[in-house]
């Protein structure tokens, strides 16, 4: 694919539309130093920002399946604020740049809303790695190794075909940003979390393993409501913002619980806490720290898991023949690749 667009047209003035798309998609981890682009993108953040000298700025996070990027306007504020909603998908002519202090943005020329003919939504939308009916069957796979028929009737009512919890978390991303975050990423990253716990838990003595592996299978549920359901626009929703996606998590899961007769209290309490201190520390968010062997083998592969998707999307934006990134939060670090280093 060409990493230069060729265009038919001038640039139109801000908010009013384009008058010539480009005859080849760039997508953002092919964009280059001064690069001119004329291309649909969905936004996924909007502010109003104010210069130094009082005006008002927009500064806009825009992704297709590819990356994100920064996108802001210097003029024509109130206009390109009403086109940009967070979730919509807009047509975007401007000028890619890289700067040393403030990093990689789209000077924004023109914009407005993209007709449906300009994008696909596969062009916008990322997705996991394997299929989502791959990924079901290895979470199925996972559920039918739990011995405990306690654990076994609690994972069927959350996780049963039938299950409105399900439905949801079928669907539901598993970051806003830093990892899986893509519509289906909760499942994605739930299923490999546990098949780490289930592998591992063979390897340590004294590891009950059906709690180890309930706990992965249960610790991100309170994700299903915590984020919106908006594929191209991920962000918290009110109960996500307002409680968190622990205490959300475990109000599912001991709600859960407790509408089966005679569940063992001990073992409900195993599992809890690992829903509880899946985060590992009180500065990362967790109510309480992992004070089981359960609980601290589900942290270590939920961190293990977390960190290792941040590697998948960070290597997926760089561009071709790049080896090292910017230093990114998801890691604490810049990554690098051997496999791309020349």
């Amino acid at each position: 694919m060409s990493s230069q667009p060729q265009f038919e047209a001038l640039h139109a003035p801000l908010g009013a539309a384009p008058t010539a798309v480009p005859l080849t998609r760039v997508y953002v981890r092919e964009l280059g130093e001064g690069q001119e682009i004329a291309g649909a993108f969905a936004v996924r953040e909007r502010e109003r920002r104010t210069r130094k000298n009082g005006e008002d700025f927009l500064r806009l996070i825009v992704a297709d399946r590819t990356g994100t990027v920064e996108a802001v306007a210097w003029d024509a504020v109130d206009e390109c604020f009403e086109c940009c909603a967070p979730g919509c998908v807009v047509f975007i002519e401007g000028r890619f740049s890289i700067h040393a202090q403030y990093g990689a943005k789209i000077t924004i020329k023109a914009i407005r809303a993209a007709a449906d003919g300009e994008y696909s939504h596969d062009e916008l939308a990322e997705g996991p790695p394997v299929s989502v009916g791959q990924l079901e069957a290895q979470l199925r796979e996972l559920l039918g190794t739990i011995q405990n028929p306690q654990l076994s009737q609690l994972l069927d009512r959350i996780f049963g075909p039938d299950s409105r919890l399900w439905k949801r978390f079928r669907e539901a991303p598993a970051a806003k940003y830093y990892h899986q975050a893509y519509p289906h990423g909760l499942l994605d990253h739930t299923v490999s979390v546990a098949q780490a716990v289930s592998a591992a838990a063979a390897a340590f003595p004294g590891v009950d393993r059906d709690v180890a592996v309930t706990g992965a299978l249960l610790h991100d549920i309170g994700k299903t409501q915590a984020y919106n359901d908006d594929p191209l626009a991920i962000d918290l929703t009110d109960a996500g913002r307002l409680q968190g996606e622990i205490p959300l998590g475990y109000y599912l899961v001991r709600r859960t619980i407790e509408t089966i007769e005679g569940f063992d209290p001990e073992l409900a309490q195993a599992v809890l806490h690992i829903v509880l201190s899946h985060h590992g520390s009180y500065e990362n968010g967790s109510p309480v720290v992992p004070a089981t062997r359960e609980a601290t083998l589900v942290h270590s592969m939920d961190n293990l898991g977390g960190k290792l998707g941040s590697f998948d999307r960070i290597e997926r934006e760089l561009p071709d023949g790049t080896a090292w990134s910017r230093f990114d939060r998801g890691i604490d670090s810049a990554a690098y690749f051997r496999t791309r280093a020349a």
